[in-house]
């Protein structure tokens, strides 16, 4: 089969892009995390090898979460009555789109089937976050709190596990990985955090620059006046030294002395 195109990144190594495209998949694997989720592709990767052990046909080539728990328990099965081992994690974060958790999973079957090393790999990961990805990023387009909490912990999570307890840890562990690396990126960039003005300082002293302006244009107006106390709103700001400014005016005659 001639595949269209080839995806531009896939996060597979190159022997491993070239083995899938030998395989005579029913489609090629654009989106490695999204296409591999359901292990559809991942049990006909198998049956190119164990012809009678997959029988395509009682494979669901749906997206639904039972779909994917249906297809990837007959592939577990398999490797356990095979002895071949495949990382339960990166079978899990494969479920949830985890990533890095379907690339993993394809380097690991690639090596069984094949029987052969992958230059440069790196070995089992068990943290399938994007934590890799947001360290890549600016620090002003990094996940807040609640996106780290939506990027890692997935709907079809809740679903196969709806323990709120269970579900809560997760996101308490997420949040608690956010802070570590806010706590770092304070210490490498301490200037970037650098503390600013509240709105409410900010109102203070535009407040009190108005003031002050007024007064300087009506100085002109008034005669051996004193200078007035700033606003109440402003006396518990920084303490202000104001100065008496006398202005002398020429003398006029009243017509009342004509």
């Amino acid at each position: 089969m001639a595949y269209a195109q080839h995806p531009k990144k896939t996060g597979l190594p190159r022997e491993v892009v070239k083995w899938l495209q030998n395989l005579d998949l029913s489609f090629y694997p654009k989106n490695v995390r999204r296409d591999f989720s359901n292990g559809y592709l991942v049990a006909e990767m198998f049956s190119r090898y164990h012809p009678e052990d997959f029988p395509m046909h009682s494979y669901d080539k749906g997206s639904s979460l039972s779909a994917k728990q249906w297809n990837w328990s007959q592939i577990e099965r398999f490797l356990q009555r095979k002895k071949l081992h495949v990382m339960k994690e990166a079978i899990y974060g494969t479920i949830h789109c985890k990533p890095g958790a379907a690339e993993l999973v394809v380097q690991e079957i690639y090596t069984i089937l094949t029987k052969q090393s992958i230059k440069g790999f790196q070995g089992p990961k068990t943290d399938f976050t994007d934590q890799e990805y947001q360290e890549q990023l600016p620090m002003v387009a990094r996940s807040t709190a609640s996106k780290a909490i939506k990027n890692n912990l997935r709907i079809t999570e809740i679903m196969a596990e709806p323990n709120i307890s269970t579900n809560q840890t997760k996101a308490e562990a997420i949040i608690r990985r956010h802070l570590e690396l806010k706590a770092a990126e304070r210490a490498y960039n301490p200037g970037h955090f650098k503390g600013k003005s509240t709105m409410a300082q900010l109102a203070a002293t535009s407040l009190l620059s108005s003031y002050q302006g007024d007064q300087c244009s009506g100085s002109s107006a008034s005669v051996g006046t004193s200078s007035k106390s700033p606003p109440s709103s402003l006396q518990s700001g920084p303490i202000v030294s104001f100065k008496e400014i006398k202005v002398h005016q020429p003398f006029r005659r009243s017509l009342v002395d004509y």
